[in-house]
């Protein structure tokens, strides 16, 4: 019973806050649901002012879709698996796990914006390693199919991803950070945000490398050859799987630029025999044979 009131509480307090965000009765540097509409505005405006595919529609092939995606997976998915969270959480407590005991940095001894800076890094590393394994493991790709069945790219693909990404994605992504540095540091909000601000750039129809700053961060060029549908030999299980930063696929040898047309063929094999335009069929795709 315990367990089920920390879950019933969980959801009806984040469905609550998820509100509240729609009506304004959250700050602005706190509100996801205003700050990721004006910010996917804005990254449209830039994509219809300056196209980089200028064939491509304004209203592009899943546009709406794509849309859809953002707001279940980003607010309406959120209230439930937050009240599993909390289960979890609460489990861990009971048997007097904490997380931050085991902290391998302690913040409090270091300067606010290194804490901050090395979570980032930290935070982005472990993305990567995370996305490489959504590709190289048979199960997990057969839920991160959903996400690389966008063949026209726009800023909203960034989030059109399976539900069970938020199942198996995060929690690896939670305790790797809880390990390393105990707990996600005050105004993280910050550091979430400029990451949905380059992921909605990486996707969009824009052409921007960002210069010499391109072995740094990751830009839109260099994301589409991660989609593309055809992969030349020996790029199994695929290439440029940085997030926020390019830095990791420079590193590590999985950085594939051969030319910036942004014209290449995006899907994976199979596509056509795949519901890559439906939503409810997508969403109970990946449990059964592929």
């Amino acid at each position: 019973m315990e367990h089920l009131n920390v879950f019933w509480n969980t959801v009806t307090g984040m469905a609550n806050y998820q509100w509240r965000q729609v009506i304004f009765d959250v700050s602005w540097d706190n509100n996801w649901f205003w700050g990721l509409t004006l910010v996917s505005a804005i990254v449209w405006a830039l994509e219809l002012s300056f196209p980089w595919r200028k064939n491509q529609a304004a209203i592009r092939q899943d546009f709406w879709l794509d849309g859809f995606y953002m707001y279940f997976n980003f607010f309406l998915f959120q209230i439930g698996i937050y009240g599993v969270y909390a289960v979890i959480g609460n489990i861990a407590n009971s048997f007097g796990i904490d997380m931050g005991s085991i902290a391998l940095l302690e913040k409090e001894n270091l300067p606010f914006w290194s804490f901050v800076l090395i979570f980032f890094v930290l935070n982005d590393f472990v993305q990567w390693l995370t996305h490489i394994l959504l590709h190289k493991f048979p199960l997990l790709w057969k839920f991160h199919r959903v996400h690389h069945s966008v063949q026209e790219m726009g800023f909203a693909a960034h989030l059109r991803y399976h539900w069970m990404e938020n199942i198996l994605y995060k929690p690896l992504k939670t305790l790797a950070i809880m390990v390393l540095v105990g707990a996600e540091p005050e105004h993280a909000f910050f550091i979430h945000f400029f990451t949905v601000i380059i992921g909605h750039l990486n996707h969009a129809n824009i052409k921007l490398t960002w210069g010499p700053l391109k072995y740094i961060l990751n830009n839109p060029v260099m994301h589409l050859w991660h989609h593309s549908k055809v992969l030349s030999e020996g790029q199994n299980p695929g290439v440029n799987f940085g997030i926020s930063l390019s830095l990791w696929d420079y590193i590590f040898k999985t950085a594939h630029l051969p030319e910036d047309s942004g014209t290449i063929e995006l899907g994976f094999d199979d596509i056509e025999k795949y519901p890559a335009h439906n939503f409810w069929k997508q969403l109970v795709s990946g449990f059964g044979k592929s």
